[in-house]
């Protein structure tokens, strides 16, 4: 019986790559599923990171915890996209940060080998993934400029604009932390819109 490849991700890859049934075939072994619950690690601190992962549904997030234990949120990954711990992912070197699942989530997991198998076997897919990176790169260079340029309720209101989801499914401490701000600080934003 042939394997396809999740629905979701199908839609993710069209009209970016031709997909044969053998590549879909390929996509659908290396793509494995992983269903979590609320705040499970994914990935601890110093560990190296050896997957990719793609969310279904649910949300991811990646963040540091410093010596006394205060943690930064760096990413959020919602559903349709990809993320990890890139730097230790790609160098496979420990990571400084952590992943942890904030809601229970339905996942699709692509181990660090699986990566490179898809990269050479299937034309088109470096290419794909280069421009997702490319694209992820921005979004994080943008989001550091806020937090160095903008005062807190411009980076609220961006917030709003741009990813509601955010402030409407995750608890204030992790959006107040996404934000570079306090959570009373984001009590007041909230309480003035």
């Amino acid at each position: 019986m042939l394997a396809y490849m999740h629905p979701a991700l199908k839609k993710q890859f069209e009209g970016k790559i031709n997909l044969s049934a053998e590549h879909e075939q390929l996509i659908d072994r290396c793509f494995k599923p992983k269903s979590t619950k609320r705040n499970e690690i994914l990935v601890e601190k110093g560990s190296i990171v050896r997957q990719l992962f793609f969310v279904i549904q649910g949300c991811l997030r990646v963040f540091l915890i410093d010596d006394d234990g205060n943690e930064s949120t760096r990413f959020l990954i919602f559903e349709d996209h990809f993320g990890t711990a890139f730097p230790s992912f790609i160098q496979q070197q420990p990571s400084l940060a952590a992943i942890q699942s904030l809601e229970p989530s339905e996942l699709l997991v692509l181990s660090y080998a699986d990566r490179q198998l898809l990269m050479d076997k299937i034309p088109g897919w470096e290419t794909m993934y280069r421009i997702g990176l490319e694209q992820d790169y921005i979004a994080a260079i943008q989001r550091i400029e806020s937090l160095i340029t903008m005062d807190s309720k411009e980076r609220y209101q961006i917030l709003m604009k741009t990813q509601p989801e955010i402030i409407q499914r995750l608890p204030g401490k992790i959006v107040a932390d996404y934000l570079g701000i306090s959570q009373e600080t984001l009590s007041r934003l909230k309480s003035k819109k």
